[in-house]
């Protein structure tokens, strides 16, 4: 009986197990994918090991590749430029210092020598390490500075021993470069994933969130206590994402031109862009909790201003969606001005509105409760102003096109041509008719 019992967890066990690997692969598949790159790049790097050829050029040094491949290696291409040119520059800069170092200490005599060799290695590794102090060398080289120190210690302490340093130095550089290249091109050429569209996709999905609940709370019909409420918890997410938007950005750093991404892209604007948008979504969230707040039923006052209220929200969230969905396309905003315009129109009635109510209104505490919903909605307008100012900057420093230049691009194209030329009727020409142009927005850009 209790051998059954055991069984039978361990069979739950094993199956839970396999349900978690399976919600995993099936949330992200290139997950499974970069398990694969990983693998492959090992294996390819072990050569070393299997080939005769190339063991008898670099022989037990070959270690150090597979250490390589583990350690550069990642997600994105971003990370594995960054890791494999800092590993791979910081290992020939102390594997050069490191042979000069022992050569340098050797000319002291063999008395003298280990005293001067601890003293440099004191020296440089003291400098090294507080050089990882300096913001702009922690954020970009940290993980170089680190490899510096290690592989500096390791040869200038290990040619004290070694007569041929300077094979063995050459022996490690060598297997460490064609580990890193390894990474990068595996990183490149199989399935890549840029951190670049990453951190695009994050800030388009982030002012989607935005738009959304900017939209639901205009939205009537999602008021209803038997109404969709998802839209109060769609932006929380973005009042955590300033650690996520600033990695990726210091790893699109590195990255090459791709896609509709051209090489520079400026990837600060993007961290820009995230700061307003938390900012607005702190305003969200204050607009979320006072909406959540039970009030007794509604006076003609709040029916009053609730309606200028509602109505600002669905232009504010209009606006929001406008401006993702042109980050999205690359294109230059253009109709997201319009909301924001009519949003002050809004803006200047309801202050007229509340002028006149206040005057016949004795309920303070019912006042200051609707003059602060309508102030919040106030800072989230400035606040949706802003972003579309960046995202304008944006749009002018990344060559966004805009909605002419995608629509001469393609009335230039010859078969377009032949679809908007006139078409004879069916029947000879008895049957008359209009010729209708659909202009569809897609998310690659503008089809007629």
């Amino acid at each position: 009986m209790v051998m059954e019992n055991v069984s039978s967890k361990i069979k739950h066990a094993i199956f839970e197990f396999a349900i978690d690997i399976k919600n995993i692969g099936m949330a992200d598949p290139r997950r499974i994918t970069h398990s694969l790159k990983v693998a492959l790049a090992i294996t390819m790097v072990s050569m070393i090991y299997f080939l005769q050829l190339f063991y008898n050029s670099m022989g037990n040094a070959g270690i150090w590749a597979i250490l390589t491949v583990v350690l550069v290696l990642e997600y994105t291409v971003g990370a594995t430029l960054s890791k494999g040119l800092n590993r791979g520059f910081a290992t020939l800069l102390a594997g050069v210092l490191g042979v000069g170092a022992e050569s340098f200490a050797g000319l002291f005599g063999s008395t003298i020598k280990p005293i001067v060799l601890g003293l440099l290695l004191f020296i440089i590794v003291a400098i090294a390490t507080f050089s990882r102090f300096i913001p702009n060398i922690k954020k970009r080289y940290d993980y170089g500075v680190l490899i510096f120190i290690l592989t500096f210690a390791l040869v200038a302490v290990s040619g004290y021993r070694v007569d041929k340093i300077i094979m063995l130095a050459h022996q490690r550089l060598t297997t460490i470069v064609f580990a890193c290249i390894t990474c990068v091109l595996i990183s490149m050429c199989v399935c890549p994933v840029w951190a670049g569209e990453e951190l695009h996709k994050l800030i388009v999905n982030n002012l989607e969130k935005l738009a959304k609940f900017l939209e639901g709370c205009g939205d009537e019909s999602y008021r209803t206590p038997d109404g969709d409420t998802s839209y109060i918890a769609a932006y929380k997410s973005i009042l955590n994402s300033k650690g996520i938007e600033e990695s990726l950005e210091n790893l699109a750093w590195w990255e090459i031109g791709h896609g509709k991404f051209r090489f520079r892209h400026p990837w600060k604007k993007y961290l820009e862009i995230g700061v307003y948008t938390r900012q607005c979504a702190y305003h969200v969230e204050a607009l979320s909790r006072h909406l959540e707040a039970k009030h007794k039923a509604p006076s003609e006052f709040q029916k009053t201003v609730k309606e200028s209220c509602m109505k600002m929200s669905i232009e504010v969230g209009n606006a929001l969606n406008e401006l993702g969905s042109s980050m999205k396309m690359m294109i230059y905003p253009s109709s997201s001005t319009i909301d924001i315009e009519n949003c002050r129109k809004l803006l200047d009635e309801l202050k007229g509105t509340l002028k006149v109510s206040m005057v016949a209104e004795c309920d303070i505490l019912e006042t200051i409760s609707i003059i602060t919903a309508a102030s919040i909605l106030v800072e989230i307008i400035k606040c949706v102003e802003t972003i579309s100012k960046v995202i304008e900057e944006l749009s002018k420093q990344a060559h966004f096109k805009r909605l002419k230049d995608i629509a001469s691009d393609k009335t230039e194209e010859p078969h377009l041509h032949n679809r908007d030329s006139p078409k004879k009727p069916v029947g000879g020409g008895k049957n008359h008719g209009e010729l209708i142009t659909i202009t569809v927005l897609l998310d690659d850009g503008i089809v007629s």
